[in-house]
């Protein structure tokens, strides 16, 4: 390594460092326990786990839990992209340390996305319809009510459509890979 990219990357963990710091201390000010606001972000979190629990189809659970799974991940790193590109922001965290919302990519979101996909399966319904009005529902519908209540910043250019493509495509992508692995099996159980 040479000393200049040593001294730019000693640098970068010095501002990774105090940025880090700066979170916590505005966490422990402003979004700790102590605020509504992390209590709301709170049951964003563990609701739908209940509700999921409590209306799963467990006889489904891997398909389910597999597409929800992608759904989290996708929608993870979109999330993190565009919070830390300063897209979007939520200025309430669960967690300080994360660009983006835990409450929405890891419980909220993908919960909402397996039980629509449960829907779809168990009652013959067409996916992509579905998808794209659960996606709508979320970016024309719950994303300006968190900017009302002050949980959420659209900024740089962004805007709510821009949103709704990021929630169909990682419905899509979910999907796709989905369907590519259950294929997989399919083909499997047909060799024996």
């Amino acid at each position: 390594m040479t000393e200049s990219q040593q001294t730019m990357l000693s640098r970068l963990k010095e501002i990774q460092e105090n940025q880090t710091e700066m979170w916590s201390n505005y966490w422990q000010q402003y979004s700790d326990f102590t605020n509504w606001q992390f209590w709301m972000l709170a049951a964003f979190f563990i609701f739908p786990l209940i509700v999921l629990y409590l209306r799963m189809d467990k006889r489904k659970a891997l398909l389910l839990g597999f597409y929800g799974y992608n759904i989290h991940v996708f929608f993870t790193y979109s999330d993190a992209i565009g919070a830390n590109l300063l897209k979007w922001f939520y200025p309430y965290k669960l967690f300080p340390i994360l660009a983006s919302s835990v409450s929405l990519d890891v419980s909220l979101v993908p919960v909402s996305y397996l039980l629509m996909y449960q829907f779809t399966l168990n009652g013959n319904k067409n996916y992509y319809l579905s998808m794209f009005l659960l996606s709508a529902v979320f970016a024309f519908v719950f994303k300006p009510l968190l900017s009302a209540i002050g949980l959420f910043e659209l900024d740089k250019g962004s805007n709510y459509f821009t949103l709704f493509i990021g929630y169909v495509v990682v419905g899509l992508i979910a999907k796709w890979i989905t369907n590519v692995f259950v294929y997989f099996e399919k083909k499997a159980h047909n060799r024996v």
